[in-house]
């Protein structure tokens, strides 16, 4: 019996989310994209939880779905493909919008869904190893996992468009400065790097690092007036919450805040 397609451990506060079929360079496939949405459902629930890191396990981050999987589903490979894809979006999504930081510690090759997996991340540290593909039509494929709606935002359209219809491989340190990643980490340091991070993150003021999650998300379809509404909103609802008080009063007294 194989072992589970993502596996959870929590150290002090800080979810590791590891990606675990390295036999298949951690492709998806169904249970790998069911697993997805369970950890993310736990991570979100646990309130012991303040910090969620995903890696993958070997050598390789994640190199999209399992073209194996969508070739034994023969003439049912629409279906298949389609049952998969909104799973696998489910686990996204909850990821993307769960009211807790996400740090990404990408090992190795990220390529079609692991290149959106890999750049979900509010901090995205990128191993000097790793590469980043579109690979979709490579095999007459298109986007998936949020890739078309976050590469025109992290890179601009036309670094965007390259990468979705050319398939050219970007290289860590130009991954970085595009800004398609924060930035890279030599491999044998990137989970201690990823940790220092998440560390810092889960300390943090984690109700307002939420709400900063949530005004970024908006921020993309939302006119300026819309969003100087929000903004307003959340910091009045920020002050007066325990995080804003302790922050207040940490800095006048001029001491570290405890937020945690």
């Amino acid at each position: 019996m194989s072992g589970p397609a993502i596996t959870l451990d929590i150290v002090e506060g800080i979810a590791w989310l590891t990606l675990a079929r390295p036999e298949k360079r951690n492709a998806v496939d169904p249970a790998f994209a069911a697993s997805l949405l369970e950890m993310a459902e736990q991570c979100a629930a646990n309130p012991a939880i303040r910090c969620v890191v995903l890696t993958g396990s070997g050598k390789f981050f994640c190199v999209g779905g399992d073209i194996d999987a969508f070739s034994a589903a023969g003439e049912d490979a629409e279906a298949a493909v389609g049952a998969l894809a909104s799973s696998f979006h489910s686990g996204v999504q909850r990821l993307a919008t769960m009211e807790k930081p996400l740090v990404t510690a990408i090992n190795g090759p990220a390529a079609g869904a692991g290149l959106s997996l890999a750049i979900l991340g509010d901090i995205a540290l990128a191993a000097a190893s790793a590469h980043f593909t579109s690979a979709y039509s490579a095999v007459g494929l298109t986007p998936d996992g949020g890739a078309s709606w976050w590469l025109p935002r992290l890179i601009g359209m036309r670094r965007a468009q390259e990468m979705i219809l050319t398939n050219r491989r970007i290289g860590a340190e130009e991954a970085a400065t595009i800004g398609l990643v924060t930035r890279v980490v030599p491999d044998e340091a990137l989970r201690a790097e990823a940790s220092t991070v998440a560390s810092i993150l889960a300390t943090g003021p984690i109700r307002a690092l939420a709400r900063c999650r949530a005004l970024l998300m908006e921020s993309a379809t939302a006119d300026l007036s819309a969003q100087l509404d929000r903004e307003a909103a959340s910091i009045a609802k920020s002050a007066g919450a325990a995080e804003g008080r302790e922050g207040v009063a940490a800095f006048l007294a001029k001491r570290p805040p405890r937020f945690a």
